[in-house]
């Protein structure tokens, strides 16, 4: 391909991750609103769940089912522990970490990911520390940066620094309606939570923790099945069983709960984290990682941060607040710090390994293991 069509196709592989990035961001905005509606946090999670794996199960059929292998109990059981972790744990902790913080807050805590990985992966030793080596102080550097930031986002608030004033706030207008609503009988609902930054934030970094194990995890379950569709599809289908178990063991047996998960503002959060964030959204996600690698699609990470910031400060009434944004700095430099040491190690490692179709070159017989980008709520 010339040097037109290559730019041609950096521009689409450009436009495509600010299109995700925004989609994502738009997740986290769907999820306040559900929860403002009344929304069980894990009615939501079964939901969104159940939504992706209708959607990913006839996909990966249709894109695998002539080299597929066929599945052993270790797939299966990988499959089990990625979609506890990754979906079941991760999820839920994070949905509740918002509840109790702001959409903004727990999408900055997003960008720790990168960081509790490289800890994870040299405890379990897939990463060596390098101290002498610039890629090894760059991750160290950029592992201390993203907890200095963690920590002032939790503990520092400081002055209102929001730029502008907007007199809308649908999560608050959704919360009245539901108490309205469970006032008068009509369903019961879950009061919204009141804010506890403190909780929130253990349970957001919680989740960062768990997202990141995920990644360790799918790295064994890559090596063993390379067929990136179906796992993710299984993985799915996991989580929807988990979710709606843990559902139905912590008290949400109201079958309200459920019937209403399927309409309104409701269906329209799980219709979009499932169908468009896990569905199409991992479709777009792969081919630009076989485009352009993961490095390159994990440094558009930030941008969901401010693309949630300006939404829920129009939308939600949330205050940006200085000790956000400069934690919130912090954190994404020492995601670049890390991505950077990343991408000038001297040998790649295994961690954050996924199976996915890669286009052969000319005279290769086709391959499916690729590196995956860290994304947080990448399934």
């Amino acid at each position: 391909m010339g040097g037109s069509g290559d730019g041609g196709d950096g521009v689409k592989t450009v436009a495509a991750m600010v299109l995700f990035q925004v989609v994502f961001a738009g997740l986290n905005i769907f999820y306040k609103l559900a929860v403002s509606d009344g929304m069980d946090l894990r009615v939501l999670i079964a939901y969104r769940y159940l939504f992706a794996t209708a959607f990913l199960a006839p996909l990966s059929y249709f894109m695998e089912r002539r080299k597929r292998t066929k599945l052993t109990w270790r797939v299966l059981v990988l499959s089990f522990m990625c979609g506890l972790i990754g979906g079941s744990l991760a999820q839920n902790l994070y949905l509740a970490g918002m509840q109790l913080t702001s959409t903004t807050f727990a999408s900055a805590t997003t960008n720790l990911v990168p960081a509790v990985t490289f800890v994870l992966a040299l405890a379990f030793r897939h990463e060596r520390l390098a101290i002498h080596h610039p890629s090894g102080q760059a991750k160290l550097a950029g592992t201390l940066l993203g907890v200095g930031g963690a920590m002032l986002l939790t503990f520092y608030k400081g002055p209102d620094i929001t730029p502008w004033n907007s007199h809308v706030n649908l999560a608050a207008a959704l919360a009245q309606r539901a108490a309205a609503a469970s006032g008068s009988g009509r369903s019961p609902h879950h009061p919204a939570a009141a804010p506890d930054f403190a909780m929130g934030s253990l349970l957001c970094i919680s989740s960062c923790f768990f997202a990141a194990l995920w990644l360790i995890v799918q790295a064994e379950l890559s090596k063993e099945y390379r067929f990136h569709y179906t796992s993710t599809a299984l993985m799915c289908g996991m989580t929807t069983l988990q979710s709606a178990a843990l559902a139905l063991c912590f008290g949400t047996r109201d079958a309200a709960q459920w019937r209403q998960g399927l309409a309104g503002v409701r269906l329209l959060a799980v219709a979009y984290s499932g169908v468009l964030a896990s569905g199409v959204m991992l479709v777009v996600l792969a081919w630009c990682v076989r485009r352009r690698g993961p490095l390159f699609v994990s440094v558009f990470s930030p941008l969901m941060l401010l693309v949630v910031a300006v939404l829920s400060s129009l939308l939600l009434g949330e205050r940006l607040h200085l000790g956000t944004a400069l934690g919130a700095v912090l954190i994404v430099m020492g995601l670049y710090a890390v991505l950077w040491g990343k991408g000038h190690e001297k040998a790649p490692t295994e961690v954050a390994m996924v199976a996915a179709d890669k286009p052969p070159a000319d005279g290769e017989e086709e391959d499916h293991h690729i590196e995956v980008p860290i994304v947080a709520n990448s399934i």
